[in-house]
């Protein structure tokens, strides 16, 4: 394939990766995430070629001597050459990990993203990309598998995950070096990739290559299992959504006589996906089913939460911790009952008379054509909104500063989601998305009741 062929593939490839998945606008600001290997080299490139505002971040772990020098020179030229503005944050390992006990692969990440985070606010960019492909998501799922995953960990990478997007995650590795080289565009190899002290490098530098000559269609394979993986874990979850209303309390008690009763061997399943935030394992949830009949047991949990069952009841020491559910399909062709009350009426542009009211938001109604699914969910962190009537975005957890939410208001608020769009912080702050203009025929009135 000639240069300038396989030039325009890749920067083919992401563009249409971007436009079915929404990840960015024409002409938006993005920052990537460079390290200097070819994956985040590649992604600033065709990123920068496809029109995008580039913000290069490079983070400097200091972990490898000179070598990290090395990648944060290189990074440097390439910004140089490509044109973008470059960020660098050093940052201090070690003292990260003497306060929070993190290992070293978590501590990095920590800092990472909590730097994109500020990042995100101080420039006013859309998103942060980072240069996950094809094999790595193969990778991820193997990864995950031999670890013993649960259906959730064999999903797959996303394609965005609240503020960050993989644009690349429909390119090959080899797609990738191929354009770097079309376009004479140097990377650096990091000298851990190397090693297989780590399982990643031993899958991606041992397993994988076997099993490719032995399978040469197993990459796909583990793709299609992912995602039909994906497809799955959606009906499951609203599934273990409905016994958590059913056999959690308000006040977070189990009610695990009923669970068993109603259950049988698919019990101590459910009871994993209720405990599994506060790191209890299958084997314990096994042992309190088998222990149902039985009063005064104890079983300790993750940050020194206490689990007690008494008389076929499941107590915990903070009841809190219990995850509620926390996403909800919805249906704008009528009222709201479930999770919150939401009065939805459809209006003649003429009739359009807003007020200014955090319970009360104006959608046009082309917002019912939306591609996206609508959905009512929790607070994650990193998730940003774009409130209307500023320019930028803005982390919804700034909001609630703002507003002096304490810990409970966040885990109580709801936020209106289309896709992986923060629409609206119920009765909070609206989002500029599908405005009422003039352009407009029809729109939509919620009124948030509470």
């Amino acid at each position: 394939m000639r240069r300038e062929e396989q030039n325009n593939r890749l920067v083919s490839i992401v563009a249409e990766t971007i436009r079915r998945h929404t990840l960015l606008a024409p002409g938006d600001k993005v920052v990537v995430a460079l390290s200097g290997g070819a994956d985040s080299v590649a992604l600033i490139a065709v990123l920068h070629a496809l029109g995008y505002e580039c913000i290069a971040a490079h983070c400097n772990f200091h972990l490898r001597g000179e070598e990290s020098m090395r990648d944060m020179h290189h990074v440097e030229n390439i910004c140089r050459m490509l044109g973008v503005d470059l960020a660098v944050k050093d940052f201090n390992v070690a003292e990260r990990r003497a306060r929070t006990h993190e290992s070293v692969e978590m501590a990095c990440r920590s800092l990472r993203y909590e730097w994109f985070d500020s990042l995100l606010t101080r420039e006013r960019a859309k998103a942060v990309a980072v240069g996950h492909h094809r094999e790595d998501n193969v990778e991820t799922f193997l990864l995950n598998l031999l670890r013993s995953s649960g259906i959730d960990g064999l999903t797959g990478m996303r394609y965005r995950r609240d503020y960050v997007i993989r644009p690349l995650l429909d390119c090959t590795r080899g797609q990738i070096e191929e354009y770097l080289r079309s376009r004479n565009i140097d990377f650096i190899v990091d000298s851990s990739n190397l090693s297989d002290a780590h399982l990643r490098n031993r899958l991606r530098n041992n397993v994988i290559p076997e099993l490719l000559a032995n399978f040469p269609h197993a990459s796909q394979a583990v793709l299609s299992a992912a995602s039909n993986l994906a497809a799955a874990a959606s009906v499951y979850h609203r599934a273990i959504d409905a016994y958590r209303r059913t056999f959690v309390s308000d006040n977070g008690q189990i009610d695990l006589r009923s669970l068993v009763d109603s259950l049988g061997s698919d019990a101590p399943t459910v009871l994993r996906e209720f405990l599994k935030d506060v790191g209890v394992t299958s084997e314990n949830c096994a042992a309190m089913v088998a222990s149902v009949d039985k009063s005064g047991l104890k079983f300790e949990a993750d940050g020194g939460i206490t689990i007690e069952l008494d008389r076929g009841t499941l107590y915990l020491s903070r009841p809190d911790i219990i995850r509620r559910q926390e996403e909800y399909s919805i249906d704008f062709t009528r009222d709201v009952l479930t999770p919150v009350n939401l009065r939805v009426s459809r209006h003649h542009v003429s009739e359009f008379r807003p007020i200014r009211d955090p319970d009360v938001i104006y959608l046009d109604a082309s917002a019912l054509d939306a591609s996206c699914a609508w959905t009512l969910r929790r607070w994650r962190r990193g998730d940003r909104i774009r409130p209307f009537g500023m320019s930028g975005s803005r982390l919804v957890s700034d909001l609630f500063s703002d507003a002096k939410y304490s810990a409970a208001d966040k885990r109580n608020a709801w936020l209106l989601t289309c896709g992986e769009d923060v629409v609206w912080v119920l009765g909070l702050r609206s989002s500029a998305h599908f405005p009422v203009t003039p352009c407009s025929s029809e729109y939509l009135k919620i009124i948030y009741k509470h």
